[in-house]
């Protein structure tokens, strides 16, 4: 005969209540781990590679031949460059004040880019150079005053010529612009 607070199997009421939640937690626990571990072996016996992408390069002959043929000013463009660097992008933008841009993979994974143009120089300096500001240091590089320019996303060497401004900029340190703007010949 069954009470009040007895069950049918003689337990207390209420007493498979607390070992059906004591099971219900075990049982996550021993599925979280078994998801732990399967995801331990995915990550192990999955290829993955943590390296840089390997950039491709561009042959930019054809567009520096066309550039220095179409543009007013000598168009310049590297010259004796060690294979570490890659050109990775080229283009000449005769509508757009003779805009000329060649992009290089520097080493060690950094941008370098030389841009020309006939635009106003304050514009230009400041779109090419992403907003780098000039500074009171210049250098000499094969006879011609370079201005450094620092800030902004970008540093930069900045030659102010007649008639067409060259820039050499990007995330490179400034040894690396100065071997770029050293490697220029402007024809």
């Amino acid at each position: 005969m069954s009470g009040p607070g007895t069950c049918d199997d003689g337990g207390v009421a209420g007493s498979n209540g607390k070992r059906g939640k004591q099971k219900t937690v075990r049982d996550m626990i021993l599925s979280l781990g078994l998801i732990l571990i399967a995801a331990a072996i995915i990550y192990v016996f999955i290829p993955h590679d943590d390296s840089p992408p390997d950039v491709k390069p561009v042959d930019y002959r054809v567009e520096l031949l066309t550039a220095r043929r179409a543009a007013s000013y000598p168009v310049a463009a590297p010259e004796g460059l060690a294979t570490s660097w890659k050109a990775t992008s080229v283009r000449f933008r005769g509508d757009e004040f003779d805009a000329w841009h060649l992009g290089f993979n520097a080493p060690g994974g950094q941008y370098v880019q030389v841009e020309q143009s006939t635009q106003k120089a304050g514009a230009f300096i400041d779109d090419a150079s992403q907003g780098a500001e000039a500074t009171k240091a210049t250098q000499q590089i094969d006879g011609r005053t370079w201005t450094r320019y620092s800030g902004g996303r970008y540093d930069a060497l900045v030659l102010a010529d007649k008639g067409s401004t060259t820039v050499v900029a990007g995330t490179g340190s400034y040894a690396q612009l100065t071997e770029m703007a050293q490697a220029l010949k402007m024809e």
